[in-house]
């Protein structure tokens, strides 16, 4: 006579993981290799594209497109090759609908992409970290406004050393390379602090102003209008260095905000190519194994 145990015991069927963990590792592995080797090709592209003679060089737009395209393909190629290895190598599972085999699938296509992203991550983290620090740099440079594209305007920057010798050019000929008299070196300490200080506050006052164009009169033997008019050039080439500055940085905002965007649509693509590939993958096992079960 059977008991009632032993008829459950004889009808369970063996209960088996949904997730397949070896194939979820292989994939990743392959996907983080692929992305390494790829790179490394890239780079090798890049560099023939480099040259320090500016006529066999390309262009920087040229370098940094190509750049792009590239981490994008390396992105793609490397989640198809993962994510199909997490397909084709996962265990088949029996009895369950098709749509559930199809969930299964592209949640190890997923998997394997996402530890395949930590892998590179963990072998470029330098290379991250260094880019994540430039951006927030930037970003801390903008914020900072006129005031911090002055900052490098000091009494030993070489910038501000040369408006100042701009605004003390002597129109005799003869003085020129001739030594000045000892009070240059006190004129030219306050007219680099004038000019410092108001590159800082983003203008010049008018007392200041008129202090600067009686020091240039005074020491270079211009009329006073001719001083004037020297002061208002060399405030004009401040101006257009401080905005040329702010430009810059703007610039590098925008680039490092696009580059940014960029890698997080690329890697949400790269995710969604490495479930299609694992369930393409994981459908052909499933084919081949039902195709050698009838022969």
């Amino acid at each position: 006579m059977v008991s009632q145990t032993d008829i459950v015991v004889e009808t369970a069927a063996p209960v088996s993981s949904s997730l397949n963990w070896g194939a979820i590792i292989a994939g990743a592995i392959v996907a983080a290799v692929a992305t390494i080797i790829l790179m490394l090709v890239g780079s090798g592209f890049g560099l023939t594209m480099i040259s320090p003679w500016s006529s066999q060089s390309a262009s920087a737009t040229t370098v940094l497109v190509s750049a792009a395209v590239w981490l994008v393909v390396i992105q793609w190629v490397s989640s198809c090759l993962g994510g199909y290895m997490a397909g084709r190598l996962r265990r088949r599972w029996t009895a369950i609908h098709s749509d559930e085999v199809v969930f299964r699938d592209s949640a190890h296509g997923l998997l394997a992409w996402s530890l395949a992203t930590l892998i590179v991550v963990g072998f470029l983290g330098a290379a991250v970290s260094g880019i994540i620090g430039s951006g927030v740099q930037t970003a801390s440079n903008v914020a900072a406004g006129a005031a911090q594209a002055g900052v490098a305007a000091t009494s030993n920057s070489p910038s501000t050393g040369y408006f100042v010798d701009a605004l003390f050019r002597p129109t005799d000929p003869s003085r020129i390379g001739s030594p000045g008299p000892e009070g240059d070196a006190a004129a030219i300490g306050q007219a680099t602090r004038i000019l410092v200080t108001s590159i800082g506050a983003g203008q010049i006052s008018g007392g200041d102003k008129n202090y600067l164009t009686t020091l240039v009169a005074t020491r270079t033997g211009l009329s006073q209008a001719d001083a004037q008019k020297r002061v208002d050039g060399v405030w004009t080439m401040v101006e257009d260095a401080k905005a040329k500055t702010q430009q810059a940085a703007d610039t590098a905002r925008k680039s490092a905000a696009t580059a940014a965007l960029l890698a997080a649509l690329t890697l949400f693509i790269g995710a969604f190519i490495a479930c299609v590939s694992a369930i393409f993958g994981g459908k052909l096992r499933d084919e081949d194994e039902d195709r050698w079960a009838l022969k």
